[in-house]
């Protein structure tokens, strides 16, 4: 088993979401799996982007003394929808908790609510952990 992350480049609640994902799997003895979803990814940058998210994810760790947690970067392709994605990643990982980050929306944002964070907190198969950053 083990404690998923769904992972955002662009996301303001990234670092909070992997900072907390990571204290669950401290916490629980079992790995973090950070779940990165793109539209799409050019074969040729692969590397380059995979190099920028590890990076980005151990400093993210550092802060919060896990370092020393074992995780494992899935980096994939939306192929039909994002949050279904990323609901077939928690599968494979064998993931046991998602952690997902929030952010501020807008009233018209709150109405239209068709996000991918609504998504998977109605659809997930476990139990999601939803975590804000402060503003």
């Amino acid at each position: 088993m083990s404690v998923a992350v769904a992972h955002q480049a662009s996301s303001s609640a990234k670092t909070v979401a992997l900072q907390h994902g990571a204290r669950e799997a401290k916490s629980r003895g079992t790995e973090l799996a950070v779940l990165h979803v793109v539209e799409n990814l050019d074969l040729d940058v692969e590397d380059a982007y995979r190099s920028s998210l590890t990076g980005e994810i151990e400093a993210a760790l550092a802060a919060v003394e896990a370092a020393q947690v074992v995780w494992h970067l899935h980096l994939d392709t939306a192929r039909e929808d994002v949050a279904e994605t990323i609901m077939n990643l928690t599968k494979t990982v064998a993931a046991d908790l998602l952690v997902i980050g929030a952010r501020r929306r807008s009233p018209l944002g709150k109405f239209l609510l068709g996000s991918v964070t609504q998504t998977l907190i109605l659809e997930s198969d476990l139990p999601v952990l939803v975590v804000k950053s402060t503003p």
